[in-house]
């Protein structure tokens, strides 16, 4: 054992290293947030925004970006970190003035807060089950607020995951307010995205207006080929040897929303219809699964009739 006279004072500074380390280890990491934007392209978009970020005492985490010569239009992506004082309020309200300048359509977002969503599903619930037991096990940034439905097959299911079960019987008669319903159930719960995990009814325009770039469907085809009713019935009569899944937003035409995500599987002369069905239920969760997830980071940007995805 060291004596005082000895070993003392090293081992007062080693105590301080130590407990200053301690500190460090210990205190609170800096906060996430993520900046999209788009705008029309032009010089000094990067540096204004990379500028900002410097002068507000920000730190850029990561930052992608694409110029479509095709549309004129620049997107980015930038997650970065800050401490307080720093707030997403305050990044909001000093950043308006540069989004103003570029014309641009922006938001500021903390990286760390799951996103509000809505599962819609009606008697296939393969993507219903896949979406509750990844955001179960933390595998999607979401928080699912309700679950709406217009049979009630799946009641028993939602509610083993706690989440409220909406049923809400659709018919020519009561479509309007079937819809007037779904739009309260979206408001009431701050909910962000609605994801339509195979919900087989058509939904009417207005309802396609309000949400906008908010409603994300898995059809059960590789589009444009085979859109409408039984897409693998379809596939099977033209012998496609290729058979996909894709997801993409909901506008008022049918099947025609901008393409998020796309997966395929491989399948022989000799499948059947049904047997497509039974191939395809897997490619349809990878595809809404990573299209949800790719929306809840705030990774997709539209672009006209595309999308951008920094994936």
């Amino acid at each position: 054992m060291a004596d005082a006279g000895s070993g003392g004072a090293p081992a007062y500074g080693t105590l301080s290293c130590m407990n200053e380390q301690s500190t460090r280890a210990s205190a609170t990491p800096a906060d996430q947030y993520v900046l999209t934007l788009s705008c029309p392209d032009k010089q000094g978009i990067v540096h204004a925004v990379s500028s900002y970020l410097f002068m507000t005492g920000c730190n850029i985490e990561d930052s992608q970006q694409f110029g479509d010569h095709d549309t004129g239009l620049f997107f980015m992506r930038v997650h970065f970190s800050a401490e307080p004082p720093v707030t997403v309020d305050k990044l909001r309200a000093s950043f308006a003035a540069i989004g103003d300048s570029f014309h641009m359509d922006w938001q500021i977002n903390r990286a760390d807060e799951k996103m509000r969503i809505v599962l819609m599903v009606s008697k296939f619930g393969h993507c219903l089950n896949d979406l509750l037991f990844r955001a179960r096990i933390g595998a999607l940034p979401v928080e699912i607020a309700a679950v709406v439905s217009n049979h009630t097959d799946f009641a028993e299911l939602v509610g083993s995951y706690d989440i409220p079960f909406h049923h809400i019987p659709v018919t020519k008669e009561t479509k309007a307010d079937a819809e007037a319903r779904i739009l309260e159930i979206v408001r009431e719960n701050d909910v962000e995205l609605v994801v339509l995990a195979r919900y087989m009814q058509v939904l009417s325009d207005d309802l396609c207006k309000q949400l906008s770039g908010r409603i994300i469907n898995i059809h059960h085809s590789f589009l444009p080929s085979f859109k409408g009713a039984k897409p693998y019935h379809q596939a099977h009569a033209r012998g496609v040897k290729l058979i996909g899944a894709t997801a993409h937003y909901v506008t008022a035409d049918l099947d025609e929303g901008p393409i998020i995500e796309q997966e395929v599987e491989r399948v022989g002369h000799d499948v059947t219809p049904d047997q497509l069905v039974a191939v395809g239920r897997d490619v349809e969760c990878q595809a809404l699964a990573r299209a949800v997830k790719w929306h809840a980071e705030r990774r997709i940007l539209l672009n006209g009739r595309r999308t951008v995805v920094f994936a």
